[in-house]
């Protein structure tokens, strides 16, 4: 029992016709009889009565008729789904993102993306960047939006840059430095540093120190919190200072102030990431639109 039969059949059963039924699928009538023919041999049935004025279908013609219909229209379902899903119009797509890297325009992201691809079901995911790291490696997430992977993994990755982020000092809006627009990071060398901790990003904790060392002095860490808001939150309060990417001010920083350091020009790339050999159109579909949506990006970054 194939589709080409069940269609002859159809017509058959519709137009109570074998002539009929070969004008509608534009072939012969010969065709036709063998098709009913081989259908009714392969089910042990008879599917219609003929006489020579008509045909007439049977009990068993009726239900078959039921069936084949519905194999046909999931037949075309199944077409329609496949042609979907080789175009990234249906399945799912797992993301993870940098809560303070991508705060201020992950959403509309999401909504130009769902707007194009309304039946892709899109989870996203708030991790830092060890997570994100184990989670690509463990293929629990499809995308990742962090910042730049290991030596070690780059190869097994593509990477693309969304925006660059530079480092700035984080200071109490009463702290002597508010009010200046930028300083020498050396004026902090006697403050209690609050840095995001190591094991969530060991490249930023890494060039802080560098950075400060080259300033001529090694912070005093007093507070090292896994999350970027209790940073900015842990400053607010006064409890000490903070060399941070500028993108955390996107985070809810009411009584912080945000300084360029001068002689300090790290950059701090933001990426978006994906396995190297990802065949999913998903995937491909979503990484398109990000990266239209760069240059808009790096603007609403830079204000």
């Amino acid at each position: 029992m194939d589709i080409k039969t069940l269609k002859s059949f159809i017509a058959v059963a519709k137009h109570k016709s074998f002539s009929q039924a070969a004008r509608e699928l534009n072939t012969v009538q010969p065709a036709i009889s063998r098709h009913i023919s081989a259908l009714e041999s392969e089910l042990g049935v008879s599917l219609f009565n003929r006489n020579s004025r008509d045909v007439a279908i049977t009990q068993a013609g009726e239900q078959l008729l039921k069936d084949a219909n519905d194999i046909l229209t999931l037949t075309e379902q199944a077409k329609t789904q496949v042609k979907r899903a080789q175009n990234g119009q249906v399945g799912t797509l797992n993301i993870a993102y940098l809560s303070s890297a991508c705060l201020a325009f992950m959403a509309t992201l999401i909504s130009t993306y769902k707007s194009k691809f309304p039946h892709v079901h899109v989870t996203l995911f708030e991790m830092t960047v060890t997570e994100q790291i184990e989670a690509l490696k463990n293929e629990q997430i499809d995308i990742a939006f962090s910042r730049l992977l290991p030596n070690s993994i780059t190869d097994e990755f593509t990477s693309h840059n969304i925006y660059i982020d530079t480092l700035v000092a984080i200071v109490n809006q009463n702290h002597p430095l508010a009010s200046k627009e930028s300083f020498d990071l050396a004026l902090l060398k006697n403050e209690q540093f609050i840095l995001f901790n190591r094991d969530e990003a060991l490249g930023l904790f890494d060039e802080t120190i560098t950075q400060c060392k080259q300033a001529g002095f090694s912070p005093n860490i007093i507070s090292q919190p896994r999350h970027m808001q209790t940073l900015v939150t842990e400053v607010a309060a006064g409890l000490g200072v903070a060399i941070a990417p500028y993108c955390v001010r996107k985070l809810y920083s009411k009584g912080c102030h945000f300084i360029k350091l001068q002689n300090v020009t790290t950059q701090i790339p933001v990426q978006v990431q994906y396995k190297k050999n990802n065949s999913s159109a998903t995937v491909n579909a979503f990484v398109e639109i990000a990266l239209e949506a760069r240059e808009e990006i790096q603007k609403s970054m830079k204000a």
